[in-house]
């Protein structure tokens, strides 16, 4: 086959993904849908996790419990951390609306700040029991605790990594359509990890102190 014909179908090819791509649109809320069914599978882990912990949260096996290890007044701090990266983040949704790429990127790194923040006091509780003894394998509390507590921080720590490359992406591109339809995806997601939050300073927190 001559080179004539292959540069011609290489062509015909690049025409015709051009034409898909001009004319076959992102789905409408197609996105959207897909992430909330990722949301409702992440509630079912959370769910298994929290069931879990409701099952072994009393299982000392002789050794310390929730009202010996837990600090209420650090994990008050670590949970207003979280609870005020979602308030900035409201306020990137708003510039995001107002089309203003600075504005974005300004609330988008105070939200980031926090959210490092948040893992940074979690990290330093984690040390802390396991330097009391107080490991993931010291007894079924404490394993269902450490599993329960970590993937939610696991979850953080990809969220705070999504926002870093959103971050890049809008400041290279601004606020496209598609960048758009990622920070309302990381929205969602955000928010999601404050409900799963509030749910563990409640059940697991305050009532293990309590």
């Amino acid at each position: 086959m001559s080179n004539t014909h292959i540069n011609a179908g290489g062509a015909a090819a690049l025409a015709t993904r051009e034409y898909h791509l001009a004319h076959e649109p992102h789905p409408e809320n197609g996105t959207s849908l897909g992430f909330w069914l990722y949301l409702m599978s992440d509630c079912l882990i959370f769910a298994a996790l929290f069931a879990t912990y409701g099952v072994l949260g009393r299982n000392y096996a002789a050794g310390p419990t929730g009202k010996e290890l837990f600090d209420l007044g650090l994990v008050a701090l670590n949970t207003a951390f979280l609870l005020m990266s979602s308030i900035t983040f409201g306020f990137a949704m708003l510039q995001k609306q107002k089309k203003n790429v600075n504005g974005t990127l300004l609330w988008l790194a105070i939200t980031g700040l926090l959210g490092a923040a948040f893992l940074a006091v979690e990290l330093y509780e984690f040390h802390h029991l396991i330097h009391e003894g107080a490991g993931p394998t010291r007894s079924a509390f404490l394993s269902s605790f450490f599993t329960l507590v970590s993937t939610h921080g696991l979850h953080v720590t990809f969220g705070l990594i999504w926002l870093i490359t959103l971050m890049i992406q809008i400041s290279k591109h601004g606020l496209i359509e598609a960048n758009v339809r990622r920070i309302n995806c990381l929205s969602m997601f955000w928010h999601f990890l404050d409900v799963v939050w509030i749910g563990v300073f409640t059940f697991v927190y305050l009532m293990g102190v309590l």
